[in-house]
Protein backbone atom coordinates (compact mmCIF):
# COMPACT_ATOMS: atom_id res chain seq x y z
CA UNK A 1 0.00 0.00 0.00
CA UNK A 2 2.98 2.23 0.84
CA UNK A 3 4.51 1.85 -2.55
CA UNK A 4 1.37 2.58 -4.30
CA UNK A 5 0.88 5.54 -2.18
CA UNK A 6 4.40 6.30 -3.10
CA UNK A 7 3.88 6.41 -6.68
CA UNK A 8 0.35 7.39 -7.32
CA UNK A 9 -0.27 11.64 -8.42
CA UNK A 10 -1.45 13.97 -5.72
CA UNK A 11 -5.41 15.41 -6.29
CA UNK A 12 -6.29 19.29 -5.88
CA UNK A 13 -9.54 21.08 -5.48
CA UNK A 14 -8.86 24.34 -7.48
CA UNK A 15 -12.59 25.46 -8.02
CA UNK A 16 -16.17 25.00 -6.21
CA UNK A 17 -19.61 25.57 -7.80
CA UNK A 18 -22.78 26.26 -5.55
CA UNK A 19 -26.71 25.96 -6.04
CA UNK A 20 -28.13 25.42 -2.81
CA UNK A 21 -31.21 26.41 -1.09
CA UNK A 22 -28.62 28.87 0.51
CA UNK A 23 -28.36 30.80 -2.93
CA UNK A 24 -26.25 30.98 -6.01
CA UNK A 25 -22.54 30.64 -5.48
CA UNK A 26 -19.67 30.13 -3.22
CA UNK A 27 -19.94 33.96 -1.24
CA UNK A 28 -23.69 33.81 -1.34
CA UNK A 29 -23.83 30.45 0.81
CA UNK A 30 -20.84 30.96 2.76
CA UNK A 31 -22.40 33.67 4.75
CA UNK A 32 -25.55 31.54 5.38
CA UNK A 33 -23.32 28.84 6.57
CA UNK A 34 -21.23 31.48 8.36
CA UNK A 35 -24.08 32.18 10.07
CA UNK A 36 -26.32 29.78 10.66
CA UNK A 37 -29.20 30.50 8.55
CA UNK A 38 -32.01 28.08 7.26
CA UNK A 39 -32.67 27.85 3.48
CA UNK A 40 -36.31 25.56 4.77
CA UNK A 41 -39.14 26.93 3.74
CA UNK A 42 -42.82 25.99 2.88
CA UNK A 43 -42.71 24.20 -0.68
CA UNK A 44 -44.10 26.36 -3.32
CA UNK A 45 -42.84 24.39 -6.43
CA UNK A 46 -46.56 22.68 -6.17
CA UNK A 47 -49.54 22.40 -4.05
CA UNK A 48 -48.84 20.77 -1.33
CA UNK A 49 -51.45 21.91 0.87
CA UNK A 50 -52.84 18.15 1.80
CA UNK A 51 -49.30 16.71 2.19
CA UNK A 52 -48.62 16.13 5.50
CA UNK A 53 -45.14 17.47 4.87
CA UNK A 54 -45.27 20.54 3.30
CA UNK A 55 -41.90 22.20 3.76
CA UNK A 56 -38.29 21.91 1.63
CA UNK A 57 -35.09 23.58 1.08
CA UNK A 58 -36.10 25.00 -2.45
CA UNK A 59 -33.62 26.91 -4.64
CA UNK A 60 -35.11 30.48 -4.65
CA UNK A 61 -33.78 33.41 -7.08
CA UNK A 62 -32.20 31.15 -9.58
CA UNK A 63 -31.90 32.09 -13.34
CA UNK A 64 -31.19 29.42 -15.80
CA UNK A 65 -30.66 32.24 -18.42
CA UNK A 66 -27.65 33.56 -16.66
CA UNK A 67 -25.96 30.32 -17.43
CA UNK A 68 -27.89 28.33 -19.98
CA UNK A 69 -29.06 29.81 -24.00
CA UNK A 70 -32.41 30.42 -23.65
CA UNK A 71 -33.15 27.97 -26.60
CA UNK A 72 -31.20 25.26 -24.60
CA UNK A 73 -33.17 25.70 -20.94
CA UNK A 74 -36.29 23.85 -22.12
CA UNK A 75 -34.32 21.00 -23.03
CA UNK A 76 -32.91 20.33 -19.54
CA UNK A 77 -34.83 19.56 -16.29
CA UNK A 78 -34.10 21.25 -13.54
CA UNK A 79 -31.14 19.03 -12.18
CA UNK A 80 -29.25 19.57 -15.23
CA UNK A 81 -29.60 23.29 -14.96
CA UNK A 82 -28.23 23.30 -11.62
CA UNK A 83 -25.38 21.36 -12.55
CA UNK A 84 -24.40 23.43 -15.33
CA UNK A 85 -24.46 26.33 -13.83
CA UNK A 86 -22.58 24.92 -10.65
CA UNK A 87 -20.02 23.41 -13.30
CA UNK A 88 -19.53 27.17 -14.50
CA UNK A 89 -18.90 28.41 -11.47
CA UNK A 90 -16.54 26.07 -10.43
CA UNK A 91 -14.59 26.14 -13.53
CA UNK A 92 -14.43 30.07 -13.83
CA UNK A 93 -13.18 29.74 -10.34
CA UNK A 94 -10.77 27.19 -11.16
CA UNK A 95 -9.83 29.27 -14.17
CA UNK A 96 -8.78 26.00 -15.90
CA UNK A 97 -9.21 26.16 -19.68
CA UNK A 98 -10.53 23.11 -22.08
CA UNK A 99 -8.83 23.67 -25.33
CA UNK A 100 -7.98 21.07 -28.17
CA UNK A 101 -4.93 20.18 -25.97
CA UNK A 102 -6.37 18.86 -22.79
CA UNK A 103 -9.99 18.40 -23.99
CA UNK A 104 -9.39 14.32 -23.75
CA UNK A 105 -7.68 14.47 -20.28
CA UNK A 106 -10.81 16.56 -18.66
CA UNK A 107 -13.67 14.98 -17.91
CA UNK A 108 -17.20 15.23 -16.25
CA UNK A 109 -18.39 12.96 -13.29
CA UNK A 110 -21.74 13.68 -11.62
CA UNK A 111 -23.75 12.18 -9.43
CA UNK A 112 -27.43 12.12 -9.69
CA UNK A 113 -30.02 9.94 -7.09
CA UNK A 114 -33.53 10.54 -8.70
CA UNK A 115 -32.88 12.62 -11.81
CA UNK A 116 -35.57 14.34 -14.01
CA UNK A 117 -38.68 12.97 -11.88
CA UNK A 118 -40.69 16.29 -12.31
CA UNK A 119 -39.94 16.02 -16.27
CA UNK A 120 -41.77 12.39 -15.87
CA UNK A 121 -44.89 13.57 -13.86
CA UNK A 122 -44.97 16.15 -16.53
CA UNK A 123 -45.23 14.24 -19.76
CA UNK A 124 -47.23 11.41 -18.46
CA UNK A 125 -49.66 13.88 -17.26
CA UNK A 126 -49.61 15.28 -20.98
CA UNK A 127 -49.44 11.60 -22.15
CA UNK A 128 -52.50 11.21 -20.32
CA UNK A 129 -54.90 13.86 -21.90
CA UNK A 130 -53.69 13.88 -25.29
CA UNK A 131 -51.79 11.33 -26.13
CA UNK A 132 -48.32 10.53 -27.91
CA UNK A 133 -48.72 13.84 -29.87
CA UNK A 134 -47.71 16.16 -26.41
CA UNK A 135 -44.53 13.91 -25.85
CA UNK A 136 -41.66 16.24 -26.89
CA UNK A 137 -38.26 14.43 -28.63
CA UNK A 138 -36.65 16.58 -26.13
CA UNK A 139 -38.57 14.39 -22.92
CA UNK A 140 -35.92 11.56 -22.65
CA UNK A 141 -32.55 13.93 -22.63
CA UNK A 142 -34.47 16.41 -20.79
CA UNK A 143 -34.63 13.94 -17.80
CA UNK A 144 -32.31 11.44 -17.85
CA UNK A 145 -29.82 11.46 -15.46
CA UNK A 146 -26.45 11.29 -17.14
CA UNK A 147 -27.09 14.33 -19.09
CA UNK A 148 -26.11 16.43 -16.26
CA UNK A 149 -22.44 15.55 -16.94
CA UNK A 150 -23.52 15.37 -20.92
CA UNK A 151 -24.59 18.89 -21.39
CA UNK A 152 -21.37 20.22 -18.89
CA UNK A 153 -19.13 18.69 -21.17
CA UNK A 154 -21.09 19.42 -24.23
CA UNK A 155 -20.96 23.49 -23.27
CA UNK A 156 -17.45 23.16 -22.55
CA UNK A 157 -15.77 21.21 -24.24
CA UNK A 158 -14.92 18.16 -22.29
CA UNK A 159 -14.31 14.96 -24.24
CA UNK A 160 -12.69 12.64 -21.34
CA UNK A 161 -14.73 10.57 -19.35
CA UNK A 162 -18.39 11.37 -18.39
CA UNK A 163 -20.88 9.35 -16.37
CA UNK A 164 -23.03 9.58 -13.45
CA UNK A 165 -22.99 7.27 -10.59
CA UNK A 166 -26.15 6.72 -8.92
CA UNK A 167 -26.14 5.64 -5.53
CA UNK A 168 -28.90 7.16 -3.76
CA UNK A 169 -27.75 10.03 -1.25
CA UNK A 170 -23.89 8.75 -1.73
CA UNK A 171 -24.22 9.43 -5.20
CA UNK A 172 -22.60 12.82 -5.41
CA UNK A 173 -19.43 11.87 -2.96
CA UNK A 174 -19.14 8.76 -5.09
CA UNK A 175 -18.57 11.76 -8.18
CA UNK A 176 -15.79 13.09 -6.05
CA UNK A 177 -14.52 9.96 -5.51
CA UNK A 178 -14.44 8.24 -8.42
CA UNK A 179 -12.65 11.44 -9.67
CA UNK A 180 -10.39 11.44 -7.59
CA UNK A 181 -9.22 8.00 -8.40
CA UNK A 182 -8.77 8.78 -12.57
CA UNK A 183 -6.53 11.74 -11.24
CA UNK A 184 -4.63 9.71 -9.35
CA UNK A 185 -3.85 6.77 -11.03
CA UNK A 186 -3.52 8.41 -14.87
CA UNK A 187 -6.87 8.34 -16.50
CA UNK A 188 -8.02 12.19 -16.55
CA UNK A 189 -5.36 14.85 -15.39
CA UNK A 190 -8.56 17.13 -14.70
CA UNK A 191 -12.56 16.21 -13.68
CA UNK A 192 -15.43 18.55 -12.99
CA UNK A 193 -17.26 16.39 -10.14
CA UNK A 194 -20.01 16.57 -8.08
CA UNK A 195 -23.75 16.01 -7.13
CA UNK A 196 -27.18 17.26 -8.64
CA UNK A 197 -30.95 16.79 -7.74
CA UNK A 198 -34.15 18.32 -8.13
CA UNK A 199 -37.22 16.50 -7.43
CA UNK A 200 -39.09 18.47 -5.10
CA UNK A 201 -42.31 17.62 -6.86
CA UNK A 202 -45.95 15.91 -5.97
CA UNK A 203 -44.46 11.53 -6.35
CA UNK A 204 -41.11 13.01 -5.30
CA UNK A 205 -42.06 14.88 -1.96
CA UNK A 206 -45.20 12.01 -1.51
CA UNK A 207 -42.79 8.72 -1.58
CA UNK A 208 -40.58 9.62 1.39
CA UNK A 209 -43.97 11.25 3.15
CA UNK A 210 -44.95 7.53 2.64
CA UNK A 211 -41.80 6.39 4.41
CA UNK A 212 -42.61 8.39 7.30
CA UNK A 213 -39.13 9.77 6.69
CA UNK A 214 -39.55 13.41 6.18
CA UNK A 215 -40.18 16.12 9.18
CA UNK A 216 -43.65 17.46 9.56
CA UNK A 217 -42.52 20.65 11.95
CA UNK A 218 -44.70 22.39 8.89
CA UNK A 219 -45.25 25.62 11.34
CA UNK A 220 -41.46 26.35 11.71
CA UNK A 221 -39.67 25.41 8.61
CA UNK A 222 -36.67 26.92 9.53
CA UNK A 223 -36.33 24.78 12.81
CA UNK A 224 -37.36 21.16 10.97
CA UNK A 225 -34.20 20.04 10.13
CA UNK A 226 -32.27 19.55 13.74
CA UNK A 227 -29.50 16.62 13.29
CA UNK A 228 -28.63 15.05 16.66
CA UNK A 229 -31.13 16.74 18.30
CA UNK A 230 -33.14 15.05 20.67
CA UNK A 231 -36.43 16.23 19.07
CA UNK A 232 -36.28 15.47 15.53
CA UNK A 233 -38.71 13.86 13.58
CA UNK A 234 -37.04 13.41 9.87
CA UNK A 235 -35.46 15.27 7.37
CA UNK A 236 -36.49 18.07 4.80
CA UNK A 237 -35.85 17.50 1.28
CA UNK A 238 -33.90 19.89 -0.36
CA UNK A 239 -32.37 20.42 -3.95
CA UNK A 240 -29.19 21.85 -6.00
CA UNK A 241 -26.16 21.26 -7.25
CA UNK A 242 -22.20 21.69 -5.89
CA UNK A 243 -19.69 21.40 -8.39
CA UNK A 244 -15.62 20.89 -7.33
CA UNK A 245 -12.83 20.91 -10.25
CA UNK A 246 -10.42 18.28 -9.65
CA UNK A 247 -6.78 18.37 -11.09
CA UNK A 248 -3.46 16.43 -10.65
CA UNK A 249 -1.73 19.01 -8.41
CA UNK A 250 1.48 19.55 -10.15
CA UNK A 251 0.53 20.52 -13.52
CA UNK A 252 -2.20 22.76 -11.88
CA UNK A 253 0.45 24.50 -9.26
CA UNK A 254 2.30 25.03 -13.04
CA UNK A 255 -0.25 27.11 -14.24
CA UNK A 256 -0.96 28.82 -11.21
CA UNK A 257 -3.89 27.69 -9.77
CA UNK A 258 -4.82 28.79 -6.48
CA UNK A 259 -4.58 25.09 -4.45
CA UNK A 260 -8.14 25.25 -2.03
CA UNK A 261 -7.63 21.51 -0.81
CA UNK A 262 -6.23 18.79 -1.89
CA UNK A 263 -8.14 15.43 -1.77
CA UNK A 264 -6.44 12.90 0.01
CA UNK A 265 -8.59 9.68 0.65
CA UNK A 266 -11.73 7.74 -0.16
CA UNK A 267 -13.62 5.01 1.01
CA UNK A 268 -16.25 3.53 0.13
CA UNK A 269 -18.26 -0.34 1.09
CA UNK A 270 -21.68 -1.54 1.34
CA UNK A 271 -23.59 -2.09 4.99
CA UNK A 272 -25.50 -5.38 2.78
CA UNK A 273 -28.12 -5.48 5.34
CA UNK A 274 -31.36 -3.58 4.21
CA UNK A 275 -33.16 -1.58 1.72
CA UNK A 276 -33.08 2.13 3.84
CA UNK A 277 -31.70 1.19 7.43
CA UNK A 278 -28.19 1.40 8.19
CA UNK A 279 -26.28 -1.59 9.60
CA UNK A 280 -26.48 -1.74 13.16
CA UNK A 281 -24.45 0.26 15.65
CA UNK A 282 -22.82 1.82 12.33
CA UNK A 283 -20.79 -0.79 11.17
CA UNK A 284 -21.02 -0.33 7.90
CA UNK A 285 -19.84 3.39 7.97
CA UNK A 286 -17.20 2.87 10.63
CA UNK A 287 -15.59 0.48 7.98
CA UNK A 288 -16.52 3.07 5.28
CA UNK A 289 -14.50 5.61 7.29
CA UNK A 290 -11.30 3.51 8.52
CA UNK A 291 -11.03 2.46 5.24
CA UNK A 292 -10.90 6.32 4.17
CA UNK A 293 -7.89 6.96 6.58
CA UNK A 294 -6.12 3.87 5.38
CA UNK A 295 -6.08 5.28 1.83
CA UNK A 296 -5.53 8.87 3.16
CA UNK A 297 -2.22 7.13 4.92
CA UNK A 298 -3.54 9.13 7.98
CA UNK A 299 -4.55 8.25 11.82
CA UNK A 300 -7.86 8.97 13.16
CA UNK A 301 -6.02 11.54 15.31
CA UNK A 302 -4.93 14.07 12.44
CA UNK A 303 -8.77 14.35 11.86
CA UNK A 304 -10.03 17.87 12.82
CA UNK A 305 -13.25 17.84 11.29
CA UNK A 306 -16.35 15.77 10.03
CA UNK A 307 -19.17 17.08 7.95
CA UNK A 308 -21.93 14.79 8.92
CA UNK A 309 -23.92 12.86 7.08
CA UNK A 310 -26.32 14.02 9.74
CA UNK A 311 -29.51 13.54 8.16
CA UNK A 312 -32.14 14.46 11.42
CA UNK A 313 -33.50 10.89 11.12
CA UNK A 314 -33.53 8.51 14.03
CA UNK A 315 -31.58 5.80 13.05
CA UNK A 316 -29.09 7.86 10.73
CA UNK A 317 -28.19 10.01 13.37
CA UNK A 318 -27.58 7.68 16.13
CA UNK A 319 -25.81 5.30 13.98
CA UNK A 320 -23.12 7.73 12.53
CA UNK A 321 -22.22 8.97 16.17
CA UNK A 322 -21.50 5.30 16.98
CA UNK A 323 -19.44 5.01 13.92
CA UNK A 324 -17.53 7.84 14.69
CA UNK A 325 -16.92 6.61 17.97
CA UNK A 326 -15.85 3.30 16.46
CA UNK A 327 -13.05 4.44 13.90
CA UNK A 328 -12.12 7.55 16.79
CA UNK A 329 -12.22 6.20 19.82
CA UNK A 330 -11.89 8.24 22.67
CA UNK A 331 -10.41 10.83 20.09
CA UNK A 332 -14.12 11.42 19.46
CA UNK A 333 -15.16 13.70 22.01
CA UNK A 334 -12.79 15.93 20.89
CA UNK A 335 -13.70 15.94 17.51
CA UNK A 336 -15.79 18.56 15.88
CA UNK A 337 -18.96 17.40 13.88
CA UNK A 338 -21.47 19.21 11.95
CA UNK A 339 -23.79 18.54 9.84
CA UNK A 340 -24.98 21.36 7.32
CA UNK A 341 -28.24 19.07 6.39
CA UNK A 342 -29.77 21.56 9.12
CA UNK A 343 -29.50 24.59 6.82
CA UNK A 344 -29.99 22.97 3.78
CA UNK A 345 -32.30 20.34 4.40
CA UNK A 346 -31.36 16.69 2.47
CA UNK A 347 -30.11 17.21 -1.38
CA UNK A 348 -30.31 13.35 -1.76
CA UNK A 349 -28.00 12.63 -4.81
CA UNK A 350 -26.62 16.09 -4.64
CA UNK A 351 -25.30 16.23 -0.85
CA UNK A 352 -22.36 14.17 -1.67
CA UNK A 353 -21.08 17.42 -4.20
CA UNK A 354 -22.21 19.89 -2.45
CA UNK A 355 -21.17 18.76 1.41
CA UNK A 356 -17.80 18.23 -0.13
CA UNK A 357 -17.71 21.63 -1.24
CA UNK A 358 -18.58 23.01 2.18
CA UNK A 359 -15.85 20.94 3.76
CA UNK A 360 -13.34 22.60 1.41
CA UNK A 361 -14.51 25.86 2.15
CA UNK A 362 -14.64 25.67 6.09
CA UNK A 363 -10.53 23.76 5.44
CA UNK A 364 -10.16 26.99 2.94
CA UNK A 365 -11.57 29.24 5.71
CA UNK A 366 -10.86 28.43 8.89
CA UNK A 367 -14.07 28.12 9.71
CA UNK A 368 -16.63 25.25 11.14
CA UNK A 369 -20.52 25.52 10.08
CA UNK A 370 -22.56 24.55 13.12
CA UNK A 371 -25.67 22.23 13.28
CA UNK A 372 -28.63 25.15 13.77
CA UNK A 373 -31.78 23.84 15.51
CA UNK A 374 -29.36 21.99 18.28
CA UNK A 375 -31.58 22.68 21.02
CA UNK A 376 -31.99 19.12 23.20
CA UNK A 377 -29.22 16.58 23.79
CA UNK A 378 -30.17 12.90 22.71
CA UNK A 379 -28.23 10.68 25.03
CA UNK A 380 -27.70 8.08 22.18
CA UNK A 381 -25.87 11.33 20.14
CA UNK A 382 -22.89 12.57 22.39
CA UNK A 383 -20.09 14.56 20.31
CA UNK A 384 -19.71 17.63 19.55
CA UNK A 385 -21.76 18.67 17.10
CA UNK A 386 -20.72 22.23 16.87
CA UNK A 387 -24.31 23.65 18.11
CA UNK A 388 -26.04 26.55 16.66
CA UNK A 389 -22.79 28.75 16.28
CA UNK A 390 -20.14 28.60 13.84
CA UNK A 391 -16.55 28.22 15.14
CA UNK A 392 -13.13 29.51 13.63
CA UNK A 393 -10.82 26.38 14.53
CA UNK A 394 -7.47 25.97 12.26
CA UNK A 395 -8.25 22.76 10.44
CA UNK A 396 -5.96 21.09 8.56
CA UNK A 397 -7.49 17.93 7.86
CA UNK A 398 -11.65 16.84 7.32
CA UNK A 399 -13.79 14.05 6.41
CA UNK A 400 -17.16 14.12 4.57
CA UNK A 401 -19.75 11.42 4.81
CA UNK A 402 -22.80 10.71 2.34
CA UNK A 403 -24.75 7.54 3.03
CA UNK A 404 -27.59 5.63 0.89
CA UNK A 405 -30.39 3.74 0.53
CA UNK A 406 -29.42 0.23 -0.04
CA UNK A 407 -26.29 0.70 2.39
CA UNK A 408 -24.19 2.49 -0.02
CA UNK A 409 -21.45 4.61 2.09
CA UNK A 410 -18.54 7.10 0.98
CA UNK A 411 -16.17 9.21 3.02
CA UNK A 412 -13.72 11.50 1.42
CA UNK A 413 -11.16 13.13 3.00
CA UNK A 414 -9.20 16.72 2.36
CA UNK A 415 -6.40 18.71 3.50
CA UNK A 416 -6.04 22.19 3.36
CA UNK A 417 -4.40 23.65 0.16
CA UNK A 418 -2.14 26.43 1.61
CA UNK A 419 -0.51 23.96 4.11
CA UNK A 420 0.87 21.21 1.49
CA UNK A 421 4.28 20.45 1.35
Amino acid sequence: MDDQRNTRRRVAVTGVGLVTPLGIGVETNWEALSQGRSGVGPITRFDARDFPTRIAGEVRDFRPEDFIERKEIKKMDLFIQYSVAAADMALASSGLKINDDNAERVGVVIGVGLGGLPTIEEYHSLYLESGLRRISPFMIPKLISNLAPGQIAIKHGAKGVNFTPTSACSSGAHAVGEALRMIRHGYQDAVICGGAEACLSPTGVGGFVAMRALSSRNDEPERASRPFERNRDGFVMGEGAGVLVLEELESARRRGATILTEVIGYGTNGDAYHITQPSPEGIGAARCMALCLEDAGIGPDAVHYINAHGTSTEYNDANETKAIKRVFGEYAARLAVSSTKSMTGHLLGAAGGVEAAFTVLALRRGLIPPTINYEERDPECDLDYVPNVARRAPIEVALSNSYGFGGTNVALAFRRGDSLA
